[in-house]
């Protein structure tokens, strides 16, 4: 097996190690079943180090170890059951957040508010998945599930996509200067 395919492998492996120390590592809030995860910030950065096929692909083994019981997802839990409870529908929409968010840094790595964007556009494609599973699961309408699962979660998100703006670049900066990772992948 040749370097880049190893490394590219350990880079996916350490990206979904990243997904299952921040998804348990969430904050309840008491208006809603649904907690301040960290997973989203865990997936903008990725989003910086890996191309959105193998961002997206490290996000899957994240939800295949949670999905057998291994207690990465929020609050240290794991198993079929949390990915058909409320937040499951979270869990699943961030395959595509990170696959839109890693295809923006991978097409447009040098320009900062194409990045932002794509993490914007990956954030609203989670939002619609988990409010859409959230009232499915729940029974509720679409106005109380935005009040419960949606509204609250707008400034910390809009706070990690900033975050993740400044320090993202940084971070894919000093991997390419190491030659870890290509300028244009």
């Amino acid at each position: 097996m040749n370097k880049t395919k190893t490394f590219k492998m350990v880079m996916v492996g350490l990206m979904a190690a990243l997904f299952c120390i921040a998804g348990p590592n969430s904050i309840p809030i008491p208006i809603s079943p649904v907690p301040i995860s960290f997973t989203n910030l865990a997936v903008f950065f990725a989003a910086f180090v890996l191309g959105w096929k193998l961002c997206s692909l490290s996000f899957i083994i994240y939800i295949l170890l949670g999905a057998v019981g291994l207690p990465v997802f929020s609050g240290y839990t794991g198993g079929l059951a949390k990915l058909a409870g409320p937040t499951g529908g979270y869990i699943i929409g961030f395959i595509f957040t990170a696959m839109i968010c890693a295809f923006f840094v991978e097409k447009f790595h040098s320009k900062i508010y194409m990045n932002i964007l794509g993490m914007i556009l990956g954030m609203i494609i989670a939002y619609i998945f988990g409010t859409a599973w959230f009232m499915i699961q729940q029974g509720t309408s679409l106005a109380s599930a935005l009040t419960l699962c949606v509204i609250p979660y707008l400034i910390g998100d809009a706070l990690k996509i900033a975050a993740a703006a400044v320090l993202g670049p940084v971070i894919r900066k000093s991997l390419v200067k190491a030659s870890l990772i290509k300028a244009e992948a």
